[in-house]
Protein backbone atom coordinates (compact mmCIF):
# COMPACT_ATOMS: atom_id res chain seq x y z
CA UNK A 1 0.00 0.00 0.00
CA UNK A 2 1.08 3.48 -0.44
CA UNK A 3 3.16 5.57 2.55
CA UNK A 4 0.44 7.64 4.38
CA UNK A 5 1.19 11.38 3.91
CA UNK A 6 3.10 12.93 7.15
CA UNK A 7 0.38 14.74 8.03
CA UNK A 8 -2.36 11.41 7.73
CA UNK A 9 -4.53 11.13 11.09
CA UNK A 10 -3.13 7.52 11.49
CA UNK A 11 0.19 6.18 10.73
CA UNK A 12 0.86 2.58 9.97
CA UNK A 13 4.19 0.58 9.64
CA UNK A 14 4.80 -2.89 10.43
CA UNK A 15 8.50 -4.18 11.43
CA UNK A 16 8.66 -8.43 10.75
CA UNK A 17 5.48 -9.87 12.46
CA UNK A 18 4.46 -6.70 14.65
CA UNK A 19 2.17 -3.37 12.92
CA UNK A 20 2.55 -0.51 14.99
CA UNK A 21 -0.36 1.95 14.34
CA UNK A 22 0.28 5.44 15.83
CA UNK A 23 -2.46 8.52 16.15
CA UNK A 24 -1.10 11.37 14.44
CA UNK A 25 -1.95 14.46 15.64
CA UNK A 26 0.55 15.96 18.19
CA UNK A 27 -0.26 19.35 17.82
CA UNK A 28 -4.11 18.36 19.71
CA UNK A 29 -2.52 15.75 21.85
CA UNK A 30 -3.93 13.33 19.49
CA UNK A 31 -7.57 14.62 20.01
CA UNK A 32 -9.97 11.68 18.50
CA UNK A 33 -11.79 14.06 15.41
CA UNK A 34 -14.33 11.70 13.47
CA UNK A 35 -11.24 11.36 10.64
CA UNK A 36 -8.85 9.72 12.96
CA UNK A 37 -11.76 7.43 14.45
CA UNK A 38 -12.04 6.13 11.42
CA UNK A 39 -8.50 5.61 10.04
CA UNK A 40 -7.80 4.16 13.23
CA UNK A 41 -10.43 1.61 12.22
CA UNK A 42 -8.88 0.90 8.70
CA UNK A 43 -5.44 0.27 10.23
CA UNK A 44 -7.07 -1.91 12.38
CA UNK A 45 -8.57 -3.77 9.74
CA UNK A 46 -5.23 -3.48 7.31
CA UNK A 47 -3.43 -5.55 10.52
CA UNK A 48 -6.28 -7.97 11.08
CA UNK A 49 -6.09 -9.08 7.11
CA UNK A 50 -1.87 -9.45 7.12
CA UNK A 51 -1.31 -12.54 7.65
CA UNK A 52 2.69 -11.70 8.37
CA UNK A 53 1.23 -10.00 11.50
CA UNK A 54 0.45 -11.60 14.60
CA UNK A 55 0.79 -8.56 17.42
CA UNK A 56 -0.61 -4.86 16.61
CA UNK A 57 0.93 -1.49 18.94
CA UNK A 58 -1.56 1.59 19.35
CA UNK A 59 0.64 4.75 20.40
CA UNK A 60 0.49 8.24 19.68
CA UNK A 61 2.85 10.71 17.85
CA UNK A 62 4.34 13.48 20.05
CA UNK A 63 4.47 14.24 23.90
CA UNK A 64 0.88 12.79 25.03
CA UNK A 65 -0.96 9.28 23.98
CA UNK A 66 -4.09 11.12 23.63
CA UNK A 67 -6.40 14.13 25.42
CA UNK A 68 -9.33 12.42 24.34
CA UNK A 69 -12.14 13.66 21.83
CA UNK A 70 -11.79 16.27 20.23
CA UNK A 71 -13.91 18.86 21.61
CA UNK A 72 -12.48 22.39 20.06
CA UNK A 73 -9.99 21.66 17.65
CA UNK A 74 -9.70 23.67 14.19
CA UNK A 75 -10.08 20.28 12.88
CA UNK A 76 -12.92 18.99 14.40
CA UNK A 77 -15.80 17.21 12.17
CA UNK A 78 -18.62 15.69 14.74
CA UNK A 79 -20.86 17.37 12.25
CA UNK A 80 -19.72 15.84 8.89
CA UNK A 81 -20.91 12.11 7.60
CA UNK A 82 -19.06 9.04 7.20
CA UNK A 83 -18.87 5.75 5.72
CA UNK A 84 -20.30 3.35 8.79
CA UNK A 85 -19.20 0.26 9.47
CA UNK A 86 -19.11 -0.03 13.31
CA UNK A 87 -22.60 -0.51 13.61
CA UNK A 88 -26.68 0.15 11.44
CA UNK A 89 -27.35 3.55 12.52
CA UNK A 90 -28.72 5.80 10.19
CA UNK A 91 -26.42 8.91 9.16
CA UNK A 92 -25.82 11.00 12.30
CA UNK A 93 -25.25 14.55 10.17
CA UNK A 94 -28.88 15.33 8.85
CA UNK A 95 -29.97 15.08 12.26
CA UNK A 96 -30.91 16.99 15.68
CA UNK A 97 -30.86 16.46 18.81
CA UNK A 98 -30.65 13.29 20.93
CA UNK A 99 -31.21 11.45 17.53
CA UNK A 100 -27.92 12.79 16.19
CA UNK A 101 -25.93 11.99 19.28
CA UNK A 102 -26.99 9.01 20.14
CA UNK A 103 -26.43 7.32 16.42
CA UNK A 104 -22.95 8.80 15.95
CA UNK A 105 -21.56 8.00 19.23
CA UNK A 106 -23.25 4.28 19.02
CA UNK A 107 -21.19 4.67 16.03
CA UNK A 108 -17.74 6.13 16.56
CA UNK A 109 -17.34 5.80 20.33
CA UNK A 110 -19.13 2.62 21.78
CA UNK A 111 -19.27 0.56 18.17
CA UNK A 112 -15.91 1.00 16.97
CA UNK A 113 -14.24 0.30 20.72
CA UNK A 114 -16.26 -2.72 20.98
CA UNK A 115 -15.32 -4.20 17.05
CA UNK A 116 -11.47 -3.16 18.49
CA UNK A 117 -11.72 -4.82 21.43
CA UNK A 118 -12.01 -7.81 19.55
CA UNK A 119 -9.66 -8.03 16.61
CA UNK A 120 -8.34 -11.58 16.80
CA UNK A 121 -4.52 -10.60 17.59
CA UNK A 122 -3.14 -9.26 20.70
CA UNK A 123 -2.72 -4.96 21.08
CA UNK A 124 -0.60 -3.42 23.12
CA UNK A 125 -1.12 0.53 24.28
CA UNK A 126 1.88 2.23 24.23
CA UNK A 127 0.97 5.11 26.36
CA UNK A 128 2.57 8.21 27.38
CA UNK A 129 2.23 11.14 28.93
CA UNK A 130 -1.95 12.35 28.64
CA UNK A 131 -4.44 9.04 28.69
CA UNK A 132 -7.91 11.19 29.01
CA UNK A 133 -11.26 10.39 28.54
CA UNK A 134 -11.64 9.07 25.18
CA UNK A 135 -7.69 7.95 25.27
CA UNK A 136 -8.63 5.89 28.10
CA UNK A 137 -11.35 4.26 26.09
CA UNK A 138 -8.61 3.32 23.37
CA UNK A 139 -5.74 1.74 26.11
CA UNK A 140 -8.56 0.18 27.21
CA UNK A 141 -10.23 -2.18 24.48
CA UNK A 142 -6.52 -3.00 24.12
CA UNK A 143 -5.17 -6.42 25.67
CA UNK A 144 -2.54 -5.37 27.90
CA UNK A 145 -1.05 -1.86 28.58
CA UNK A 146 3.12 -0.67 28.73
CA UNK A 147 3.20 2.92 30.20
CA UNK A 148 5.88 5.47 30.57
CA UNK A 149 6.53 6.83 33.91
CA UNK A 150 5.33 10.39 32.69
CA UNK A 151 2.23 8.69 31.84
CA UNK A 152 -0.99 9.97 33.62
CA UNK A 153 -4.60 8.69 33.14
CA UNK A 154 -7.91 10.64 34.14
CA UNK A 155 -11.25 10.95 33.04
CA UNK A 156 -13.11 14.70 34.23
CA UNK A 157 -16.21 14.27 32.19
CA UNK A 158 -18.23 13.64 35.44
CA UNK A 159 -17.49 18.05 35.34
CA UNK A 160 -19.28 17.72 32.19
CA UNK A 161 -22.76 16.29 34.08
CA UNK A 162 -21.93 13.00 32.12
CA UNK A 163 -21.10 9.34 33.72
CA UNK A 164 -17.90 8.44 32.87
CA UNK A 165 -16.98 8.06 28.46
CA UNK A 166 -18.75 5.91 26.45
CA UNK A 167 -16.85 2.52 26.75
CA UNK A 168 -17.73 2.60 30.09
CA UNK A 169 -15.19 -0.24 31.18
CA UNK A 170 -14.25 1.47 34.22
CA UNK A 171 -15.43 -0.80 37.01
CA UNK A 172 -14.06 -3.86 35.22
CA UNK A 173 -10.33 -2.32 34.46
CA UNK A 174 -10.34 -1.21 38.23
CA UNK A 175 -11.66 -1.75 41.59
CA UNK A 176 -15.24 -0.19 41.83
CA UNK A 177 -14.05 1.74 44.93
CA UNK A 178 -11.17 3.24 42.56
CA UNK A 179 -13.76 3.67 39.85
CA UNK A 180 -15.57 5.98 41.78
CA UNK A 181 -13.28 7.90 43.10
CA UNK A 182 -11.27 8.15 39.87
CA UNK A 183 -14.81 9.67 38.11
CA UNK A 184 -16.01 11.61 41.71
CA UNK A 185 -12.79 13.64 41.62
CA UNK A 186 -11.63 13.53 37.93
CA UNK A 187 -8.02 13.58 39.09
CA UNK A 188 -5.23 11.97 37.09
CA UNK A 189 -4.11 8.66 38.37
CA UNK A 190 -0.15 8.45 38.09
CA UNK A 191 1.38 5.45 36.07
CA UNK A 192 2.43 4.12 39.04
CA UNK A 193 -0.94 3.88 40.46
CA UNK A 194 -2.64 2.57 37.66
CA UNK A 195 0.07 -0.25 37.64
CA UNK A 196 -0.67 -0.89 41.44
CA UNK A 197 -4.36 -1.11 40.64
CA UNK A 198 -4.08 -3.71 37.49
CA UNK A 199 -4.87 -1.31 35.04
CA UNK A 200 -1.07 -1.45 33.73
CA UNK A 201 1.27 -4.23 32.75
CA UNK A 202 3.97 -2.37 33.04
CA UNK A 203 5.72 0.61 33.37
CA UNK A 204 8.84 1.92 31.84
CA UNK A 205 11.31 4.92 31.32
CA UNK A 206 9.65 7.20 28.98
CA UNK A 207 13.01 6.72 26.50
CA UNK A 208 12.76 3.27 27.01
CA UNK A 209 8.94 2.84 26.04
CA UNK A 210 8.66 1.94 22.41
CA UNK A 211 11.63 -0.22 22.34
CA UNK A 212 10.42 -2.57 25.30
CA UNK A 213 7.45 -2.28 23.88
CA UNK A 214 8.09 -3.24 20.69
CA UNK A 215 9.94 -6.11 22.50
CA UNK A 216 7.04 -7.13 24.10
CA UNK A 217 4.92 -7.53 20.78
CA UNK A 218 7.85 -9.67 19.10
CA UNK A 219 8.00 -11.84 22.26
CA UNK A 220 4.12 -12.67 21.85
CA UNK A 221 4.15 -12.39 18.19
CA UNK A 222 6.35 -15.72 18.64
CA UNK A 223 2.82 -17.75 19.52
CA UNK A 224 0.44 -19.33 17.60
CA UNK A 225 -1.84 -17.44 15.70
CA UNK A 226 -4.40 -19.48 16.33
CA UNK A 227 -3.94 -19.95 19.85
CA UNK A 228 -3.56 -16.26 20.57
CA UNK A 229 -6.84 -15.49 19.07
CA UNK A 230 -8.63 -18.04 21.22
CA UNK A 231 -7.23 -17.39 24.38
CA UNK A 232 -7.93 -13.47 23.18
CA UNK A 233 -11.41 -14.80 22.96
CA UNK A 234 -11.69 -16.72 25.96
CA UNK A 235 -10.65 -14.01 28.21
CA UNK A 236 -12.78 -11.31 26.62
CA UNK A 237 -15.50 -13.99 27.20
CA UNK A 238 -14.84 -14.14 30.74
CA UNK A 239 -15.36 -10.26 31.09
CA UNK A 240 -18.46 -10.17 29.04
CA UNK A 241 -19.91 -13.07 31.39
CA UNK A 242 -18.69 -10.71 34.59
CA UNK A 243 -21.13 -7.95 33.25
CA UNK A 244 -18.71 -5.92 30.87
CA UNK A 245 -20.89 -6.02 27.89
CA UNK A 246 -24.31 -5.49 29.25
CA UNK A 247 -22.67 -2.85 31.17
CA UNK A 248 -21.52 -0.98 28.54
CA UNK A 249 -25.28 -0.93 26.91
CA UNK A 250 -26.78 0.34 30.16
CA UNK A 251 -24.41 2.93 30.94
CA UNK A 252 -24.00 4.15 27.60
CA UNK A 253 -28.42 5.26 27.65
CA UNK A 254 -27.59 7.25 31.27
CA UNK A 255 -24.53 8.39 29.12
CA UNK A 256 -26.89 10.13 26.29
CA UNK A 257 -29.69 10.43 29.02
CA UNK A 258 -26.93 13.48 30.36
CA UNK A 259 -26.23 14.64 26.62
CA UNK A 260 -29.91 15.45 26.94
CA UNK A 261 -30.03 16.95 29.90
CA UNK A 262 -27.32 19.42 29.18
CA UNK A 263 -29.03 20.13 26.31
CA UNK A 264 -32.11 21.37 27.65
CA UNK A 265 -30.21 23.03 31.14
CA UNK A 266 -26.89 24.45 29.55
CA UNK A 267 -25.53 25.89 26.80
CA UNK A 268 -24.67 22.70 25.13
CA UNK A 269 -24.81 18.65 25.51
CA UNK A 270 -21.46 19.06 27.24
CA UNK A 271 -22.53 21.12 30.33
CA UNK A 272 -21.44 24.37 28.76
CA UNK A 273 -17.36 22.76 28.95
CA UNK A 274 -15.02 23.62 26.31
CA UNK A 275 -11.32 22.46 25.21
CA UNK A 276 -9.56 24.73 27.98
CA UNK A 277 -12.24 23.87 31.12
CA UNK A 278 -11.27 20.18 30.35
CA UNK A 279 -7.58 20.63 30.27
CA UNK A 280 -7.93 22.39 32.91
CA UNK A 281 -10.42 19.71 35.28
CA UNK A 282 -7.57 17.09 34.61
CA UNK A 283 -3.87 18.99 35.35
Amino acid sequence: MPAEPDDAPVRYARQGPVATVTMNRPDYRNAQNSAMTYALDRAFYRAADDDEVKAVILAGAGKHFSAGHDIGTPERDAHLPFDRKAGLWWDHSDKAGAESRFARESEVYLGMCRRWRELPKPVIASVQGACVAGGLMLAWVCDLIVASEDAFFADPVVRMGIPGVEYFAHPWVMPPRIAKEFLYTGDRMSARRAYEIGMVNRVVPREELADRTTELAHRIAEMPRMGLALTKRAVNQAEDLQGLHTGLDSVFGLHHLAHAHNAETARDSLGGMDIRGMKEASS
